[in-house]
């Protein structure tokens, strides 16, 4: 895996624990399975942009705020 892709990765976890959200919490405000976000944060998957963007609305950020 790309490290640029692993640090997007690592800024997801952090900023979901920075916000107070649990991974169900934040997988029910993006609107995709707990076990889907489970697996990005932990590496396993790479999200699809679209799955990213509703990551940052649900975190009140903007997608660019990962990168």
């Amino acid at each position: 895996m790309d490290k640029e892709v692993e640090a997007v990765l690592d800024k997801i976890r952090q900023k979901r624990i920075e916000k107070g959200f649990s991974i169900l919490k934040l997988a029910n405000a993006a609107d995709i399975s707990h076990s889907h976000l489970y697996y990005i944060e932990t590496k396993q998957k790479i999200p699809t942009l679209e799955t990213l963007n509703r990551i940052a609305k649900a975190l009140s950020l903007e997608l660019k705020d990962f990168f």
